[in-house]
């Protein structure tokens, strides 16, 4: 049975690492759950899809508005552990997205992607997803 639910406790969040970490291979596992925290602040929910005690998905998004876009739900990282992919756990939990999006008033979904990431990329086609823009960015040394 799938169960799909928002990592509320410290354990939760500890239990959603290793398949975080295939997406963002730079994150250190001592601060976490810290890291969590602080984006929960600013409207960040971290949500895995679980299997037989086994988290085989994560998601974490948050909710905002802008003139562009109006109410939108915002995905921030979206994963499937690389063991479990090509199972439908992926499009179960974006599916779980758009019904949560739809559900908080949200026009729009929206997220980036990298533009090395091909797999992801058929994902997100498959998923009815378009290409409606460039994201340009700087890193900035402090």
């Amino acid at each position: 049975m799938i169960n799909i639910a928002l990592a509320k406790s410290d354990a939760e969040i500890e239990l959603c690492f290793p398949v975080i970490q295939m997406l963002r291979p730079h994150l250190n596992p001592s601060n976490f759950v810290s890291r969590i925290r602080r984006q929960e602040q600013q409207g960040y929910q971290l949500v895995y899809l679980e299997v037989g005690g086994s988290i085989k998905a994560v998601t974490g998004f948050r909710i905002s508005e802008s003139l562009a876009w109006g109410k939108f739900l915002y995905v921030d990282d979206l994963v499937t552990n690389e063991s479990d992919r090509s199972q439908g756990y992926g499009s179960t939990l974006f599916n779980w997205l758009l019904d949560y999006a739809k559900s908080q008033a949200c026009e729009q979904l929206h997220l980036d992607s990298g533009v090395q990431r091909f797999a992801a990329h058929r994902f997100y086609f498959q998923q009815r997803l378009e290409i409606s823009s460039f994201h340009f960015s700087i890193h900035l040394s402090q």
